[in-house]
């Protein structure tokens, strides 16, 4: 069993390997004895996974110091988990990766056993659905680390397609230094032939997803990702929840819907429940949450709503730009849309992100921001302290006016 898993860890290891380092393995080197990387479908979680792999152990493709394991493969059917780590370990390996865990079933009861068994083991593990790694934690809480991966940002975008090196800002970098700061990232794109306004409109179309490179041609990128977002609904959603019937999957691929024809969406729960067809208003946060954990929306609350608000969003978005030209005809038109559903993106994977009676956002409990055009002014923000314009169109900013790309540079 051991010597073909091997070879398919192999298979994998040279398969997916890229030669582009996103910032997450910088950030988090995954050093700790049980890993946890949660994210959507497409963002690159398997290619993390194995760089961090290669990184560790000379690129050797060979190594048995570490396997790869997919869950979903018909060679990996069959057996147990604990049996192949067991196996593993016995052979002297130190690091071994679970990749889409979530559709293992009992997954959770193995990886605890696995985790007090072999307490030399390192151990990675990746799910399409954060609130999978929740629901089937089985006490794995105190024991495991879970990183949160998103797609592309503006800044990785521009790094990969114009193969450069540039180094990610700090929010208060960009709201203090944004001149300087955007001078001269707007320079480092200039010897490449290439205009940032340019690239950022390329980018809200389609940057955000690492396979973007597998396609010459925009449109079956963007029949892609539909796909994937139906996988998401009809797999992944009912590998985690048994209780989900093909008519609950029906709703939420209604709910979806309704959602993506009216972004930047300001929920009526009691509307929208008719709409959908759904009896009860927890049924319909449950649903709404199920769609945000899969990485199909963005639900913001209201600022200062406290534990009343808990489960109703005041806003929700598409999860990225990307997804508005996949799959909403409106939202394509809807130019506000586009630039609230970037900035709400950029910040709220690594930003305590809410909707405050005026202005757009509210960040870590401090900073509001209004998002527009290259004419917008400061009338609807006038008088708030510590607020900020995001500004679409200009490639720099002055005082409180900042690019709006610039908050692609966050990661």
């Amino acid at each position: 069993m051991i010597d073909n898993l091997f070879e398919l860890s192999r298979q994998f290891l040279r398969n997916y390997n890229r030669p582009y380092k996103r910032y997450f393995l910088h950030q988090y080197p995954l050093e700790n004895r049980f890993s946890i990387i949660v994210g959507p479908r497409g963002t690159g979680k398997t290619t993390a996974i194995i760089q961090h792999l290669l990184s560790k152990y000379d690129d050797d493709f060979s190594t048995r110091k570490a396997l790869y394991v997919p869950v979903d493969h018909f060679m990996v059917a069959g057996h147990n988990l604990y049996e192949i780590a067991e196996e593993f370990h016995n052979l002297g390996g130190e690091c071994i990766c679970f990749d889409e865990i979530h559709k293992w079933v009992n997954w959770s009861e193995e990886i605890k056993s696995i985790y007090d068994s072999f307490p030399k083991l390192r151990i990675i593990a990746s799910g399409s659905s954060a609130i999978a790694i929740q629901k089937g934690s089985h006490d794995l809480s105190r024991r495991a680390v879970v990183y949160r991966m998103t797609g592309l940002s503006f800044r990785e975008y521009i790094d990969l397609v114009l193969d450069i090196n540039s180094e990610p800002l700090s929010l208060e970098s960009i709201l203090e230094h944004h001149e300087k700061s955007a001078a001269n990232i707007v320079e480092s794109v200039e010897p490449a032939g290439a205009k940032i306004l340019s690239l950022f409109k390329d980018y809200l179309r389609f940057g955000y997803f690492p396979y973007f490179q597998e396609f010459k041609d925009e449109s079956i990128y963007h029949i892609t990702l539909e796909q994937s977002i139906h996988t998401t609904i009809e797999s992944d959603l009912l590998a985690v929840y048994s209780e989900l019937s093909g008519r609950s999957i029906q709703k939420l691929k209604k709910l979806l819907t309704v959602i993506s024809e009216s972004v930047p969406f300001t929920p009526d729960l009691k509307r929208l429940k008719k709409l959908v067809e759904i009896g009860d208003e927890r049924t319909l946060k449950n649903y709404l949450k199920y769609l945000e954990d899969g990485g199909t929306i963005i639900a913001l609350p209201k600022s200062g709503s406290g534990l009343r608000g808990i489960g109703k969003p005041e806003k929700i978005y598409l999860n990225n730009t990307n997804q508005i030209y996949a799959i909403s005809d409106s939202g394509k038109e809807n130019i506000g849309n586009m630039r609230e559903t970037f900035f709400a993106g950029m910040l709220g994977g690594i930003h305590k992100i809410s909707v405050p009676k005026r202005g757009d956002f509210f960040v870590d409990g401090s900073y509001t921001f209004e998002i527009g055009g290259r004419n917008k002014g400061f009338e609807q923000i006038k008088g708030i302290p510590n607020s900020y314009l995001a500004i679409d169109d200009i490639e720099m900013g002055i005082g409180k006016k900042i690019p709006l790309w610039l908050f692609g540079f966050l990661y």
